[in-house]
């Protein structure tokens, strides 16, 4: 008899690959430290910033020629801790969705109104 898979929910994301984020919660480390997006990873709702909350991975040996070494590399944070930092008034903000009227959906800035990019 098959067994059932458990589907995953796919978390609207408001945040994209590129865009520059702030920490606003969490670690008094990484809060207020701003970066860039790496990767979104939108069935687990986290996501990876360059430079922000950064894990060592203990490197194995590979064969006689790699020598085994402790690499730093940025882990997962979730999206709900930060926020995206508006371009044209340099704050942390939240999104609004548009439609303009050619049909696209389009991101704009809470604060300022501001059009922050087009999907």
């Amino acid at each position: 008899m098959a067994r059932k898979v458990k589907e995953q929910k796919r978390w609207k994301m408001n945040i994209k690959r590129g865009d520059t984020v702030q920490v606003m919660w969490g670690s008094a480390f990484w809060r207020g430290k701003r970066g860039r997006v790496i990767k979104v990873l939108p069935k687990e709702n986290k996501v990876i910033v360059e430079g922000i909350y950064l894990v060592w991975k203990h490197q194995r040996p590979i064969g006689r020629l790699m020598q085994g070494s402790r690499i730093q590399k940025p882990a997962p944070i979730p999206r709900a801790k930060v926020m995206l930092v508006c371009p044209h008034c340099d704050k942390p903000t939240r999104i609004k969705m548009h439609t303009l009227d050619d049909g696209r959906k389009v991101r704009t800035c809470k604060r300022c109104g501001e059009i922050v990019d087009a999907i």
